[in-house]
């Protein structure tokens, strides 16, 4: 416990506050600063809730722990379904009822642009969008609208670099979710193959309210492909790497970051099934080897044991809500006594290199008011049908 408290400390005391005289904006007290998100608790992506209830768990802890510049985070977090009106819907109603200064970590790309005009027409800062659709990084058209996540595209530019390399005869059959998430992915990797986009045979896509992917799995299967692609949320690829072993099919498989979540999408497929599944990531992983050895991952192991036990440590989904949770904090703790949306937003525009700990090593923050693509580092990574191993360099966009 004491390792926590001294992380939250850190986080909150560790520079002096920005600002001489207290200029607040709507939400913001002596005591405290309240924020809003919309969250899928419900739905077709409810797993993903998971975000949301870690980031409420941190907060609590931080709030325990004196909180940031003195003041608490008041975290209101409602259900959107993955429906964008509703999204709009309660955005609205955390705007214009409950008054929060800012936006934070709303998750899902249709979610997101479905609130980002009201946001950016009221001049509400939308601060860690929980999605790696470029659409969000729009600095000019959207300035109040700032992602966390790398970009889709460069996740899938970091898969055909790695294929070119090691398998340049494959044949690539892509699964996706018919949306912005999977066609970004899939634009990436072709964009990645370059004049080798003619390695993709087939491609074959799903609604995210479908209930099955069977047909478009064996209708990849008849193609002959040796490598298989699936660039969806967690469900349709627990499904598909089960099908796609069902079936007799072993292709080299690659999943996209928003899936690798041992909890969430490889145990419901079998772990055994998943063995050689190869994704990327710019954060750590809670099973990796040796993480109670390392002081980053003690400290999320420590935060997880004893502010989230309820919680369960192998899923990849409450590290990654630990992260922008802590990235959220900075932001805040940076604007010191000048809480403002516009001075929330000139900070957000300021980061530079700041690494959460539990980034994959060499990965960082970096924001500027004309790149909105606040992490561009990924690290590729092989389950081994327990962990995740990671190999090869640091790969920047």
């Amino acid at each position: 416990m004491k390792t926590t408290v001294a992380l939250l400390l850190a986080v909150t005391l560790a520079v002096p506050a920005f600002a001489a005289d207290k200029h607040y904006g709507p939400g913001v007290t002596d005591t405290s600063i309240k924020i809003g998100q919309t969250m899928s608790y419900s739905g077709p992506v409810s797993a993903y809730g998971v975000i949301g209830r870690t980031e409420a768990a941190y907060f609590k802890a931080l709030n325990d722990a004196g909180g940031v510049n003195g003041r608490k985070i008041d975290l209101i977090s409602l259900d959107d379904g993955y429906s964008p009106a509703r999204a709009l819907e309660q955005t609205r109603r955390l705007v214009e009822r409950d008054e929060v200064l800012a936006i934070a970590s709303t998750l899902g790309t249709p979610t997101n642009l479905a609130i980002r005009k009201y946001l950016n027409d009221k001049h509400v800062p939308q601060i860690f969008v929980v999605s790696g659709a470029k659409e969000f990084q729009q600095p000019k058209l959207y300035p109040w609208t700032i992602p966390f996540d790398s970009s889709y595209g460069s996740e899938g530019r970091a898969y055909a670099g790695y294929i070119l390399k090691t398998k340049p005869n494959a044949k690539i059959a892509v699964l996706y979710q018919d949306d912005d998430l999977g066609r970004e992915y899939l634009d990436g990797l072709r964009k990645g193959l370059g004049a080798h986009a003619n390695m993709i045979v087939a491609t074959a896509s799903y609604q995210p309210t479908d209930p099955l992917i069977e047909s478009q799995v064996i209708a990849l299967h008849g193609s002959g492909a040796d490598v298989l692609m699936e660039f969806g949320t967690g469900k349709f690829v627990s499904q598909a790497i089960r099908k796609s072993y069902d079936l007799g099919w072993h292709p080299e498989q690659f999943i996209g970051s928003i899936a690798a979540s041992v909890a969430a999408s490889l145990k419901p497929a079998g772990l055994e099934k998943s063995i050689g599944v190869v994704s990327a990531s710019h954060l750590r992983d809670p099973s990796e080897p040796g993480a109670d050895q390392d002081p980053e991952m003690r400290q999320w192991l420590d935060f997880m044991k004893t502010k989230y036990p309820e919680g369960d440590p192998t899923n990849a989904f409450t590290i990654f809500g630990y992260s922008v949770a802590m990235a959220v904090t900075e932001a805040l703790r940076r604007c010191g006594d000048d809480l403002t949306r516009d001075n929330l937003l000139k900070v957000m525009t300021h980061f530079s290199k700041f690494r959460v700990p539990v980034l994959t090593p060499g990965a960082s923050i970096t924001i500027t008011p004309t790149d909105y693509e606040s992490i561009k580092q990924l690290r590729l990574r092989r389950f081994d049908g327990k962990v995740w191993r990671s190999f090869g360099d640091l790969i920047e966009d």
